[in-house]
């Protein structure tokens, strides 16, 4: 879609001095306006919307946005780490678009202040929660790809996301815990590792608990808010020891 476009009815453009946080701010470094109504739309968490007569949702944008983000990325990091074989560009990726990732660059960006939530949400800190907040950094870019195409689109998530595949990328075996766990077993002659885990809390605020068995012997605890992260941290554990052991 071109840059000209302009929204039905005549709606103005957002305007970077408008106060939307640090995002304003980035908005007006790289020259970029988005749409005020996409703007409004990307801020808006179904939560709200329930509590409001089902009015649309920030989730259409935040599909849109989660494909733009994954060809950015994806040909970024294709063509800056040319040695890196297809597994480790993979799991770069994963680490990149991760919901974790992703929710750090909305708390640089300072989004959780203006996302529209219900009260239930608003009770449970869901402006911090990182699902909500990966959403939300999904559907600005959702926003920003429909006002200005697919340069400009690019142009943002290049800016917010250069630096984490920068730091993702020197992770090493950080990067995926389990994965290198599995890999480090699998050279070493070792079990597969097979990984238990409970929970403790109610559905909205869970608390995980992992540990992980790697030929008899017992890795962890790892602890997080989700079970991948439970496990991931549990496999840190376990890969810890057993690399100091090789």
């Amino acid at each position: 879609m071109a840059s000209t476009a302009r929204v039905a009815r005549g709606v103005r453009f957002f305007r970077p001095d408008s106060g939307v946080s640090r995002l304003a701010d980035q908005f007006r470094e790289l020259g970029i306006s988005v749409e005020p109504h996409l703007l409004e739309l990307a801020f808006t968490h179904r939560s709200w919307a329930y509590e409001n007569g089902r009015v649309p949702t920030n989730e259409r944008l935040e599909f849109l946005g989660d494909s733009v983000l994954g060809v950015v990325v994806t040909e970024y990091i294709f063509r800056t780490y040319p040695d890196r074989p297809e597994g480790q560009l993979s799991r770069l990726r994963a680490a990149v678009v991760s919901s974790h990732a992703l929710a750090g660059v909305a708390r640089d960006l300072e989004l959780g202040q203006s996302i529209k939530l219900g009260h239930g949400e608003i009770a449970t800190n869901g402006q911090d929660k990182d699902s909500i907040l990966a959403d939300a950094t999904e559907a600005i870019i959702g926003a920003v790809h429909l006002s200005g195409g697919f340069e400009v689109s690019s142009r943002f998530v290049h800016a917010v996301m250069d630096p984490v595949i920068a730091e993702a990328a020197d992770l090493g075996a950080g990067l995926d815990w389990k994965s290198s766990l599995q890999d480090l077993a699998a050279s070493l002659g070792l079990s597969v590792p097979e990984y238990t885990s409970e929970f403790t809390g109610p559905d909205h605020d869970r608390w995980f608990r992992a540990e992980v068995v790697v030929d008899g012997r017992t890795f962890g605890p790892g602890e997080s808010t989700s079970r991948r992260g439970a496990e991931q941290e549990a496999a840190k554990a376990a890969f810890t020891a057993l690399d100091a052991q090789a």
